[in-house]
């Protein structure tokens, strides 16, 4: 891969705040860092957080969306250390979406955003996304495909999936425990094979029945509509040991009134996820907290030191991210469909 000559200019899918909407440009092939790996990329997908993205205020120029990828090292740079990675030029890799951040430091032992040495830079949110035919990320960032994974289908496990991982196993349960994924879109769906794989029963909740239907395909035990079926708390909680409620409930939605619902599902004691990214605060019992009615948690893509191992168990349980491929010339479509609330699954782009 790295013996390819590398054109100068690329197409990428950059979001134009002048024409509100997502245009397809020809840049300039990103000059990698030193301490950078150029990846010549094979698939690209869709996420809520590339809306928020969007909806920065203040924006004027266009920019490059996309922060899940995968793709293959086209090239390594010089200071990248040669024992610390698993990858050689040419390999299938999958990578997360933080740069300049110093990957040592107490903030990024948490999560990368919170550096305390550098200025990190997120993928799809400044000067450089995954929606284009080229990208530099810090060699950090990277980690070598299983042979199980194909890069044209594996974009969405490089934050989706691994969220949605790190979501199911932080509820801390055990087999045959009882989980309500709420929000069954493209996350809740991923959520609902790894709860499969990890031996759960597996409930998902949602206002779409199409969607619901998908995430009964790809794992949940059971799905229900909390728009048109009034008794579905109780329905659910019959379900359940006792008819105490779910072990966890896990919010894939950045709904509030998809948050607001959780509690009145959960046994006492269970786990209450917060996962999806809401746009208002999310009212919390402190009554509740303190008598253990509920414990809250959260999680998200995390570190890269957390990712192997999620990468591993996706390839080891054979999850793919069910994706429905479009061109690069149709992210904007993508856009307009994720932003009237109509995604059914996972949209990405697959390149040549």
């Amino acid at each position: 891969m790295g013996s390819v000559a590398l054109p100068s200019m690329m197409k990428a899918a950059q979001w134009d705040p002048k024409q509100s909407r997502v245009v397809v440009n020809q840049i300039a092939v990103p000059e990698p860092k030193p301490n950078q790996v150029l990846v010549k990329m094979a698939s690209a997908s869709l996420c809520h957080s590339d809306i928020i993205a969007i909806e920065v205020p203040g924006r004027q120029e266009a920019f490059t969306l996309g922060h899940e990828g995968a793709g293959y090292a086209h090239s390594i740079g010089s200071a990248v250390p040669k024992d610390k990675i698993d990858f050689k030029e040419g390999d299938p890799i999958g990578f997360l979406y933080i740069n300049n951040c110093c990957f040592e430091c107490d903030g990024c032992e948490i999560h990368n955003t919170l550096c305390e040495n550098g200025q990190a830079a997120i993928a799809g949110f400044g000067e450089f996304g995954f929606f284009a035919e080229y990208a530099a990320v810090d060699w950090q960032n990277v980690c070598l495909l299983p042979k199980e994974l194909d890069p044209k289908k594996s974009s969405a496990i490089f934050c989706a999936g691994i969220t949605a991982h790190h979501a199911v196993k932080s509820c801390n349960l055990e087999p045959g425990d009882t989980l309500a994924i709420i929000g069954a879109g493209g996350l809740g769906q991923l959520a609902a094979q790894y709860a499969k794989a990890m031996g759960l029963v597996s409930i998902a909740i949602d206002i779409n029945d199409a969607t619901l239907e998908n995430c009964k395909a790809q794992g949940a035990t059971h799905a229900f509509n909390s728009m048109t079926d009034k008794d579905y708390v109780e329905k659910i909680k019959a379900l359940t040991p006792k008819n105490k409620g779910v072990h966890a409930a896990a919010v894939f939605s950045n709904a509030v009134p998809a948050y607001n619902s959780a509690p009145a599902l959960l046994r006492p004691g269970g786990v209450w996820m917060f996962i999806g990214i809401a746009g208002k605060p999310i009212e919390v019992s402190t009554f509740a907290l303190a008598v253990g009615l509920y414990r809250i948690a959260s999680d998200s893509t995390g570190t890269p030191q957390r990712m192997k191992p999620a990468v591993e168990f996706t390839a080891k349980h054979n999850i793919v991210p069910e994706v429905e491929v479009r061109s690069l010339e149709e992210v904007n479509d993508m856009v307009s469909i994720m932003m009237a609330g109509k995604v059914k699954s996972r949209m990405g782009v697959v390149f040549d």
